[in-house]
């Protein structure tokens, strides 16, 4: 009788994915490495060798934030550009969880079933986007993209902490804000399939920014850190844009921010 393959082991998998340039395969085999968790279980536990930085296309080109210009959505052009920006951010957002998966070792086993079900969720958010260009002549590429969110990876390598409070807390969280108003202008510019697609993104999105805050949450307990703090004092040090109102209350309050958080956020 022969004996079953051996099992994948899930950091060095996500590893792997992390450092794919093909955008394509990417989100393809991160979907299917979460299946794989799905149907059994996957060592999380491996010293892996540092990272010199994410697989990631020679297109598009990175320039700063502020050259990224704002486009139009009554445009095809003009939604494309806008369209191509959210493909880029859940591209991003890809390696940003499988990133979170293989750096941080030691952690629960829910901590990686929950990022890298993350992980996948993003891959197919960037699949129905890239699906979704094409229909408007364009790929994955073709416009010009900032690289904020990974730099903001970058700042919190060394710190679970301090991670989960800038990138799902901060970064992502802004998503749960903007998208309505997002899917309210492609609406007016006719486009039914895009604001179908960014539907499927807010969901799955509450979801991402409620993993951030459970374990934001879980690394400030461990740590001895009073999380009503801790937030607000990595923000200042890596310099993170702050919060600020308008909110998606309703989302907020689904992906685990407090009352409290909210009223502060919106005094500010």
């Amino acid at each position: 009788m022969s004996r079953p393959p051996p099992t994948p082991e899930l950091r060095t998998e996500a590893r792997r994915l992390l450092e794919e340039p093909d955008p394509a395969t990417k989100a393809a085999a991160t979907q299917a490495l979460w299946q794989a968790l799905e149907r059994h279980a996957l060592d999380a536990h491996a010293a892996l060798a540092p990272l010199s930085g994410p697989g990631r296309p020679a297109r598009p080109r990175r320039v700063p934030p502020r050259e990224v210009p704002l486009r139009s959505p009554f445009t095809i052009a003009g939604r494309a550009a806008l369209l191509h920006a959210i493909t880029h951010i859940e591209f991003n957002a890809i390696n940003l969880a499988l990133d979170a998966v293989w750096r941080f070792d030691g952690l629960p086993a829910a901590y990686y079933r929950d990022w890298l079900r993350v992980a996948g969720e993003e891959a197919l958010h960037f699949s129905l986007l890239a699906d979704h260009l094409a229909t408007l002549g364009h790929a994955y590429g073709d416009f010009d993209a900032h690289n904020g969110l990974w730099d903001m990876a970058e700042r919190t390598a060394g710190d679970l902490a301090a991670r989960m409070a800038l990138v799902p807390r901060v970064l992502e969280a802004r998503g749960l804000d903007v998208t309505p108003g997002l899917q309210a202008r492609l609406a007016q510019a006719g486009d039914a399939r895009a604001v179908e697609i960014l539907a499927v993104i807010l969901r799955d999105e509450i979801g991402h920014v409620a993993v951030g805050n459970r374990w934001y949450h879980w690394a400030c307990e461990r740590d001895g850190r009073d999380p009503s703090v801790y937030g607000d004092e990595v923000a200042l040090a890596h310099r993170a844009p702050p919060v600020k109102p308008p909110l998606n209350e309703s989302a907020r309050l689904a992906a685990g921010f407090t009352p409290d958080e909210l009223a502060r956020w919106t005094a500010r």
